[in-house]
This record gives structure tokens, sequence and C-alpha cells, in this order.
């Protein structure tokens, strides 16, 4: 299934192609059914874990919820997300959003520049005693340069800091002023080497496509419920 980037310039890509493990889902952004679509969702995965504890289970809803208005308010192009319950009372979470991010006229687009703004930003993580961030320029086959910044920081929901480990893949659009973001995180910092290489897998699927015609492919802005990109 292909994603639409929105309108383009001459000689710039329509759509672009993304694949999440079968394990993940997509959010629901629509402000009219996310709320209960998210609390079915979670629900369902929490379905035989009775030592779970309700207060848990609601507060991960609340937080997926936030995370689904935070992206819609970004005007996200998809959003997806993955909850496990490996024992006890531990819940294992993540979500990948993807967003246009246009490179203002008066600032340059070039990729390493953008690069190295974000990672000297005054608001980085060293500012809150976690490391700084990595920066990283990459070259992914069938895509060219990336970009990738790795951190660890504290994300404020609702007045509370929450420890969140996080990945950010610039892929600059080509022929436009702007790059397209893949924001994954997920607030299991003690697993964060695991879930940085589920994060880079997911980025490094994706595909920038140019749609000839209604005939080669049909674009959506959000995939499915439940099914990722391979099981159609």
């Amino acid at each position: 299934m292909t994603h639409p980037v929105t309108d383009r310039t001459p000689g710039a890509p329509a759509h672009y192609k993304l694949r999440y493990p079968g394990s993940w889902w997509y959010l629901d952004l629509d402000p009219s059914t996310r709320d209960a679509s998210i609390r079915r969702r979670i629900e369902h995965q929490a379905r035989g874990v009775p030592q779970l504890s309700r207060e848990r289970l609601d507060g991960l809803i609340r937080t997926t919820r936030h995370t689904a208005r935070e992206a819609y308010a970004r005007g996200a192009l998809q959003a997806a997300g993955m909850v496990a319950f490996p024992g006890g009372d531990s819940m294992l979470s993540a979500t990948s959003v993807v967003v246009r991010m246009p490179v203002p006229e008066d600032q340059s687009a070039d990729l390493a520049e953008v690069l190295f703004g974000a990672g000297m930003r005054a608001d980085g993580p060293q500012s809150s005693g976690y490391p700084p961030r990595e920066v990283e320029l990459l070259e992914l086959p069938e895509v060219g340069p990336v970009g990738r910044i790795a951190s660890i920081e504290d994300i404020d929901y609702k007045g509370r800091a929450v420890r969140t480990a996080l990945v950010h893949t610039l892929f600059p659009i080509p022929g436009r002023r702007e790059y397209l973001v893949v924001s994954s995180s997920t607030p299991n910092v003690e697993l964060r080497e695991q879930f940085f290489e589920v994060f880079d897998a997911i980025a490094g699927t994706l595909r920038f496509v140019n749609v000839q015609s209604k005939d080669t492919a049909v674009p959506a802005a959000q995939g499915p419920q439940g099914m990722d990109e391979n099981r159609k």
C-alpha cells in the first residue's frame, strides 16, 4: 500500500511506502473514533494477562491516546504502535509517527545542516542530564542519504516528564524543500538498543513512489487497523 506525501512539485514523488512488523497496528488518528478505537485495540492485546493491573492498562491507553492526539495535531501522515505484556505487570510499548517537515525559506535545506541544527538545539537531552543526541548521516539502499537522530529525553505528558528513547530518521523528499520524518519512541528505555534496532528496520523500509495512474496503486492516508504492509 502506498501513502500520499501531499501535493508535489514537478518531478517530486507523490507517495511513499513504509512497512511495520506484523505485531504493530495502525493508530486511528480520527478525532471522532480514535479514543474508542485505541481502547479496544489495547484491551484486546491485554486479554489473557490477568496479573496486569487495571491502573497500568488505563495508563497505557491514556498515553497512546495522547500520542495519537499529538500526531494528529502535527498533521501526521500515519502512525503505528505496538504493545506487549511479557509477564507479571510489565509492559512493552512503542509508537512510530510519519510527519512532513518543511524547511523555512530563510534556512538551508541541506541534510547535513538540518542535522547539525537538530543536534545543537539548546533544549537537548544533555540539559536534563542525559547523553547528547547521537546524530548520524547514513546512506540507505534505494533511498540515498538520510539523517538519524537518537536520544533519551524527558517528554512532557500533561505536566509529567516521561523518560523516553527516541529515533528520528529524516528523508529528504526529492525535488522539494521538505523532509519526511519517521519518529519512533518507547518508554522502555532500559531496552532502547533492542527497540532502536526495530525502529531502524522500520525506517529502512521507506521508499518514495511515483504513481503513474490510478491503476498502479491506490493511495491511502492510513492503513487498515491491525494489519501491516505485508499482509493485505
